[in-house]
């Protein structure tokens, strides 16, 4: 199983934002679209950034309100981690533990084209799981 299979279940819609937002307008963003990251485009179509519910959680523990009028650039990791629509589920599930990151953008040469979540992962490797031990069960009811 592949990235690509997840991204052509869910949709490859990522929603992105400009660095120079506000995090009051990422974070009003996060909430209505139910999400929990959002990529940071820059000029050049390029991933600039990433952030998540826990970046502006930070902010605002350390800040209060006010650090909302930061940028999301000012926040944002800038070091993103991606992965190709050809990474296994198994590679991507060490990536996101190792890194201990929730979002992993999808990008192929240097474009995002999908993002995935520790929730797609699991909900695939669970479904794999399952649609295994039927065919398991199959195959010994059957005689083997």
């Amino acid at each position: 199983m592949s990235v690509r299979s997840i991204l052509e279940e869910k949709g490859r819609d990522v929603f992105t934002m400009r660095p120079e937002a506000k995090l009051s307008e990422a974070a009003a963003e996060l909430a209505s679209r139910r999400i929990g990251a959002l990529v940071l485009l820059g000029d050049d179509g390029r991933i600039a950034g990433i952030l998540s519910e826990r970046d502006i959680v930070r902010v605002v523990g350390t800040t209060g309100a006010g650090g909302l009028e930061q940028s999301a650039a000012q926040v944002m990791t800038t070091r993103v981690v991606t992965c190709g629509e050809e990474a296994s589920i198994d590679e991507v599930m060490e990536t996101m533990t190792k890194g201990r990151f929730r979002h992993l953008p999808v990008a192929e040469d240097g474009r995002l084209v999908g993002i995935v979540s520790i929730g797609d992962v699991v909900k695939r490797r669970i479904a794999e799981a399952v649609r295994e031990a039927e065919d398991m069960r199959t195959y010994i009811t059957a005689g083997g």
